[in-house]
């Protein structure tokens, strides 16, 4: 039974302190116990302040008969009468040139407290009411107020606190319970307003986020937005729409995938079949027929574009791409070999500046950098077929321990719609001779460099795009 209590216990616990509903009722506990403390202490100093003065009230009635004419003359058996009503031990009477006092025939050996309701601020109201509730009754005050007797100057009383005492538990028992229904009341309505207004939609937020990061392609899990038209109800939509396009995404995902596969193995076929289309051609070289020997070297060249097609294609689609092997090699010699083989593609004569800086050397991997480069510059080419004095430049140099090198070229540009999707594979598939992936390959080899490549600048006069490969952190 005792781990069972213990059990319950820390589970409320947790609840109360790990969720949002059990913060949100401690805080409302919380401020409504500051907010009875607030009402609760000043009322009893105020209901204090008052039974000390309706004492020294009741005191200053049963002074005023001794204070008029013939007052002496008045029965000692009556002046012990008022003074017992008024609560009073005995009375002070403060005149001008001398002191009045009166007693019930024995005087107070001792006072406790002494109270002067003329320097009675705020504060010493709560703190003396405080005082009054936490001792047993058993003091004797001696209070100084001021009196509407003619000519004096102020009154004062001995009594007992008992009586002060019973009073002021009675109030601030009073005040105490209505206090707390109040608050609880209050308390109540407002924890379920908080509730029902943020804490259950955000529950239905955590609910259906987990249950989509469980299953994302299930279409059922989407949130459906209530229609709010606050900040919870934007979050709703936003939510659901981040949902829905993330669910697209993975759909879309899915078919390509399904799509990459059967594609790599058409194309590892037809790569075989292209390979025998090539050795058969070579033949065809050998035959004198002036026809064949025409036609000949264009039915290579096609071939061993189709080749390069799906040798490319195969190798992008392939996740196990090795590391690059990293080592510091001339840059310059590198892009005059990428430029050679890139150019042999042209149909019409392009010029080609290599302004590298003499000497710069990279800290890459040879073969990987080598086909950044050449699939710029392919690119390039295709992008400048049939265009009269066309040009290509590449400009490289250092930066600290990072090499940027840029690649330009005098063509039309690229047009607004693809530019956005200018690094997604198979986006430039539609351009004749393109395989739209040279441009993903280029930059999923860049970023294994830990480096980037951007589109600087488009347009009528051109195309240029920057590179960036930072040398290695260990790198000499």
């Amino acid at each position: 039974m005792p781990g069972r209590i213990r059990a319950s216990l820390s589970e409320g616990y947790r609840l109360a302190a790990h969720s949002l509903a059990g913060r949100l009722l401690l805080l409302t506990v919380f401020y409504v116990m500051i907010g009875e403390v607030l009402i609760f202490v000043p009322s009893i100093g105020q209901y204090y302040r008052e039974l000390l003065g309706n004492h020294t009230d009741a005191a200053e009635l049963a002074f005023l008969p001794f204070t008029l004419p013939g007052g002496s003359e008045l029965p000692e058996a009556m002046r012990t009468a008022i003074l017992k009503r008024a609560g009073a031990q005995a009375v002070f009477l403060t005149l001008p040139d001398q002191r009045l006092y009166f007693d019930l025939g024995r005087q107070p050996t001792k006072v406790d407290v002494a109270i002067d309701l003329n320097k009675m601020g705020f504060g010493r109201e709560m703190v003396e009411a405080l005082s009054c509730l936490f001792h047993r009754g058993d003091r004797i005050l001696h209070v100084t107020a001021p009196t509407r007797i003619q000519s004096a100057r102020s009154i004062g009383i001995i009594l007992s606190e008992q009586p002060i005492r019973t009073a002021l538990v009675a109030f601030a028992w009073r005040v105490l319970m209505t206090g707390l229904f109040v608050s609880a009341v209050a308390a109540l309505l407002l924890f379920l307003s908080l509730f029902f207004v943020f804490v259950r939609p955000m529950e239905r937020f955590s609910a259906a986020m987990i249950r989509f990061r469980d299953n994302p392609e299930d279409s059922g899990a989407i949130v459906s937005p209530s229609g709010r038209r606050d900040e919870i109800g934007t979050a709703e939509r936003e939510l659901a729409a981040m949902q829905r396009d993330l669910y697209a995404s993975l759909q879309q995902k899915t078919r390509l995938a399904a799509l990459g596969t059967a594609v790599a193995r058409i194309q590892h076929d037809l790569r075989n079949i292209l390979s025998n289309a090539q050795l058969a051609s070579e033949r065809l070289s050998a035959v004198e027929d002036p026809v064949v020997k025409r036609l000949t070297p264009r039915l290579v060249a096609s071939l061993d574009r189709a080749v390069a097609l799906a040798t490319q294609t195969l190798r992008y689609g392939r996740a196990d791409e090795r590391p690059p092997a990293r080592r510091r090699i001339p840059f310059k010699p590198l892009v005059d070999d990428a430029a050679q083989a890139a150019l042999e593609i042209a149909a019409t004569p392009i010029a080609f500046v290599n302004a590298a800086q003499p000497g710069l050397e990279i800290d890459a991997d040879p073969e990987q950098l080598y086909r950044i480069v050449l699939n710029l510059l392919r690119n390039a080419v295709e992008a400048l077929a049939g265009r009269g004095g066309a040009r290509i430049d590449i400009v490289a140099e250092r930066h600290g321990r990072c090499v940027s090198f840029s690649v330009a070229d005098n063509g039309p540009g690229i047009p607004d719609p693809m530019r956005a999707r200018l690094f997604q594979p198979f986006a430039r598939a539609a351009r004749t001779g393109g395989s739209g992936l040279g441009l993903a390959i280029a930059r999923d080899l860049v970023r294994a460099h830990g480096g980037d490549i951007a589109l600087l600048h488009t347009g009528a006069d051109g195309t240029r795009f920057r590179i960036d490969i930072p040398d290695r952190k260990d790198a000499a």
